[in-house]
């Protein structure tokens, strides 16, 4: 039987939180428009109208596809050439959800994204549905078929597992523009030193080329070594410039709520790199660099006022 012009509005009613919990989940919007598609379809296919609670049946179909698509996908990423970061999404995309607590905010970060991936996925959905959706522990254990005393342990187990490398401290979007804008005067300055003054000891900085753009596969660690890869990335190339199209123009931004700073070629984002800011200083750069999970920020991009940039790089 087709679904009648309510059913449908009863799934679009809910599309917007079905993409943010999937986009937490897997970390790829691509893979969450996916899933919620195959959600609707699941809807399509379902006796809609023995559905008393649309809201709690399409929860739990998006969160098992999601668990199978984690999975699949843990599988895939040990053969993923060099370091594998989360898509990033630019301020204002509806992808990012509900923003309303710290909690919420915090929960779509690219440094707790990045940490997820610690989590098995029973961890990693207990961990979305409560910390960033407020769902209670007796739903959660309806939509992974565990007890109630199940869900409890595991939302426990995963949130010490996410605080353990979590050091975030939260700025509004002025002051993360100011850090941004402090950092390059400081990684364009032609040393070293001004950079150091900015990172915490145990800075980090990794990238995802995916194979496809350049990325050192291993991490690069501790102020110094993290400073002179910034000072060597942004300073001035030919073959850098080949690699990408051009010469970047270079914009102070947010990604996932976080200081960024984003280079667009044409208007096409070549490269997003999230900053992890904490009260000791900038603790970690993860910079996505893949054209594929860049797509959707050039998309964003295209829709957005985003003034001049700050100067054209290489």
């Amino acid at each position: 039987m087709p679904l009648t012009a309510n059913d449908v509005d009863r799934f679009e009613g809910s599309r917007s939180r079905l993409e943010a919990i999937a986009y937490r989940l897997l970390g790829c919007a691509g893979e969450a428009e996916d899933a919620v598609q195959e959600t609707f379809l699941r809807w399509q296919a379902a006796d809609v109208d023995r559905i008393e609670v649309a809201e709690a049946w399409l929860t739990k179909v998006l969160t098992n596809l999601c668990l199978n698509q984690l999975t699949s996908a843990r599988a895939r990423r040990e053969t993923y050439v060099g370091q594998w970061l989360p898509e990033p999404l630019l301020a204002g995309d509806p992808m990012l959800g509900p923003a309303e607590t710290a909690e919420q905010r915090e929960s779509v970060s690219y440094a707790v994204l990045t940490l997820m991936e610690r989590l098995s996925p029973n961890e990693r959905a207990v961990y979305v549905l409560r910390e960033a959706f407020d769902y209670p522990h007796r739903e959660i254990a309806e939509i992974l078929d565990i007890t109630e005393a199940a869900s409890q342990q595991i939302f426990h187990r995963a949130k010490k597992h996410v605080a353990d490398g979590k050091t975030r401290t939260e700025i509004d979007e002025a002051t993360a523009r100011r850090i941004v804008e402090e950092f390059l005067a400081a990684a364009t300055s032609g040393q070293t030193e001004p950079l150091v003054r900015l990172l915490t000891e145990d800075a980090i900085s990794i990238g995802d080329g995916g194979g496809k753009v350049p990325a050192r596969a291993k991490a690069f660690e501790g102020a110094a070594a993290v400073a002179k890869f910034l000072w060597g990335l942004f300073k001035p190339g030919e073959a850098k410039r080949a690699m990408v199209g051009g010469a970047p123009e270079v914009y102070a931004w947010t990604a996932n709520g976080d200081p960024a700073v984003v280079a667009v070629v044409d208007g096409r984002v070549v490269g997003v790199m999230c900053l992890e800011v904490t009260a000791e200083g900038i603790a970690a750069f993860r910079s996505q660099v893949n054209p594929d999970k860049l797509e959707r920020a050039t998309a964003r991009w295209a829709t957005t006022d985003h003034g001049e940039p700050l100067f054209n790089a290489f």
